[in-house]
Order: structure tokens, then sequence, then C-alpha cells
């Protein structure tokens, strides 16, 4: 399946005229926010942790010279980054088509293969792995929270008990069917600590964004929205004590958010799931 950038319009949009601003394309994937970007007179920077991007980067620099570049890390490294460095940020969350279409990397209950799920397959530990290292206690823990399963306490003591070493065996464990792909979507979380890699993320963002910059998030999972919207609401608020009688200015105002539109999720059905959230700096 192709990789179709979500919401993409709604990104521009809300970004406005980016003509010689620098954008931060925080999950790089196959490039398609990066090219759309670029394509409009920005320069951008993008961060991804899985290797297999490298030859798409690759492509956009070819084509677009020093206004592109690429880091080959996970998105919490922005922090890296000085204020001075660039003007927006832009996250598209979750896992991308190809990761899940690649047969090999273990995302996908579709495909026997080992049971991997690591986004940067040079560090970290696997899915495998992190069922045999957690106690049942964790594990029932990691299964409730990221994949909202029932009677995670019960499976996590047959994972446990089993050690699946594929996907496979995985799912044939797992006897609920409804359950298969929350669990395999827990699992994945967990061993690329998605949801502290945006709360590491959006910390760094607040104190980097300049007056003016916007800060972009599309999340496709319900604890992601709710890390970004919690932060997003936070940055808006007043700072100071209400009983006084001068309260400052909130330091960011809250974009519309977006869903997609009926259109996009026909061409799209990845779509379906999608929020897009943004504040400005002001």
């Amino acid at each position: 399946m192709k990789h179709i950038p979500v919401l993409l319009n709604d990104v521009l949009n809300a970004l406005g005229n980016m003509d010689g601003r620098t954008i931060v394309d925080c999950t790089f994937g196959a490039g398609g926010y990066s090219r759309a970007f670029l394509e409009r007179g920005a320069k951008v920077i993008a961060f991804d942790r899985d290797v297999n991007v490298i030859a798409d980067a690759d492509k956009l620099k070819q084509e677009f010279g020093d206004r592109f570049k690429f880091v080959s890390a996970p998105f919490s490294e922005i922090k890296q980054l000085s204020a001075d460095d660039f003007d927006d940020v832009v996250f598209d969350l979750g896992i991308s088509s190809m990761q899940i279409d690649n047969a090999d990397r273990g995302f996908s209950f579709r495909f026997d293969a080992p049971l991997d799920m690591r986004m940067d397959i040079r560090t970290g530990i696997t899915a495998s792995d992190l069922i045999n290292n957690l106690t049942v206690e964790e594990l029932a823990d990691v299964l409730y929270e990221y994949g909202d399963i029932k009677k995670s306490h019960k499976l996590a003591g047959l994972l446990k008990e089993k050690q699946p070493k594929t996907t496979f065996e995985l799912r044939d464990l797992i006897k609920v069917p409804g359950d298969v792909a929350p669990v395999f979507q827990a699992l994945r979380i967990a061993v690329n600590d998605e949801m502290g890699q945006i709360k590491d993320a959006l910390n760094s963002v607040d104190g980097l964004l300049q007056s003016g910059g916007r800060c972009i998030c599309v999340t496709f999972h319900s604890i992601e929205d709710r890390i970004v919207k919690n932060a997003f609401n936070k940055w808006s608020v007043p700072v100071g004590d209400p009983r006084l009688p001068v309260v400052s200015k909130p330091k960011y105002k809250l974009l519309k958010t977006k869903t997609p539109s009926e259109q996009e999720l026909e061409s799209n059905p990845r779509a379906r799931s999608a929020h897009m959230r943004g504040v400005e700096k002001v």
C-alpha cells in the first residue's frame, strides 16, 4: 500500500505561507510532508529513526540540495537544535504504511516474521525481548494501557509462558479475534517508547519555538491525541495567579482542530482515526 500523507492540505493551510521558513518534519516517513514543504519554498530539517527511509531522504537531498537536511535519529532529538535553527514543527505520529507492509519488520500479523517491531532496527529490544523481560504485571499494564485489553493479566501470563518468537506465534495465542490488532499495537508502542518520545519532543518544542512559530501534530491513537491535546491546552492558558488583577497572556493560541473529510477517507482509509491539532506561539 502506497503511503499517502494524511491531512496534508489541512497541515499546509495551518502553516500558511512557508516561503523562506525552516520547518522541522519530525516524522519523515516516505517524505510526503517534507516534499510538500520544500515545493512551497521552505527549508526542511527532517527526523526519522527508521534507517529504511534514508534512500527516500537522499532523493530529496539530491533534488533540493541544501534546503533539505535529514537527521537519522528519533524526533526527541529535536532538543539538539537551537531556537534559531527553525520556525515551525510538524509531527505525523504513529506507524507508517511502509513499516506495516514490510513483512520482515514484525509489525503486522498478516505476515509470518520474527517478532521485532523496532522502528530503529539498529538499537533497542524487540517485541519478543520485551515479552521475555517484563514481569506478568508489567506486561499486563502494557496490554491494558496501550491496547485496552480487558483480560490483560490472563493474556500476559500466557505470553510469558509460551514466549512467542514470531508474529504468527503471537497471533495464534490471542484467543479473542478482536484483540489481535490491539495487542500488536500495544507491544509496538512499548517497544518504541512512542508516548515517551512524544512527551520529550513536545517539551523541547515548547522551549525552542519562537514567536509566530507553529507546532502541528497529526495523531492516530487516542493516547497520542490526549498527550498532544493536554500539552497544547496547558500551553494556551494564561500564566499567573487568576486572583490577581494582571494575569500574563497565554504563550500560545490554539489552531482549529481538523479531521479527515469524507473525500480523503474514501481515497485513504488509513486516515480514519486522524486528528490534526496545532498551536502558534504568540
